[in-house]
């Protein structure tokens, strides 16, 4: 082969990819950079953080934590057929009535709720009149 053959392959060669071209840099416009938005993956653990799941904090075991039987508790039942409970500070009216209705099997009438000085939550749960908070009391064990 000849200088010039050689020569001339390389010219073809060129001519066809393209001649190799310096990247120009590119004009910023903004002082600031702004990362360019990449592939963002889901998680994909290789095995759970917990081993158990969270179980629900109140529930009728944890709502009521006993019945209140001092003196006015007792008047409570005798004159209003009222019971007197002493319940957990995050509990509400509806969940008080739920917990007292499922594990005392009674029907409430209405539920009225105080916070005492001491930090505590007291219920008042007044029952229909065909049922006796004395006869409840005694089931329960209040009395």
């Amino acid at each position: 082969m000849s200088k010039g053959n050689t020569k001339a392959n390389k010219a073809a060669k060129a001519n066809k990819n393209g001649a190799p071209v310096a990247g120009k840099a590119k004009v910023r416009t903004r002082v600031q950079f702004r990362r360019p938005k990449t592939l963002r993956l889901q998680r994909n653990p290789k095995y759970q953080r917990k081993s158990m799941q969270r179980r629900a904090q109140l529930d009728k075991f944890n709502i009521i934590k006993y019945p209140l039987a001092s003196e006015s508790a007792m008047k409570q039942i005798e004159d209003h057929n009222t019971l007197t409970f002493i319940v957990d500070i995050r509990s509400n009216k509806r969940q008080i009535r739920e917990a007292i209705k499922s594990l005392y099997e009674i029907d409430v009438v209405k539920v009225n709720t105080l916070i005492r000085p001491n930090g505590s939550k007291k219920a008042y749960v007044r029952l229909t009149a065909d049922q006796e908070a004395v006869d409840v009391a005694n089931r329960i064990g209040i009395i």
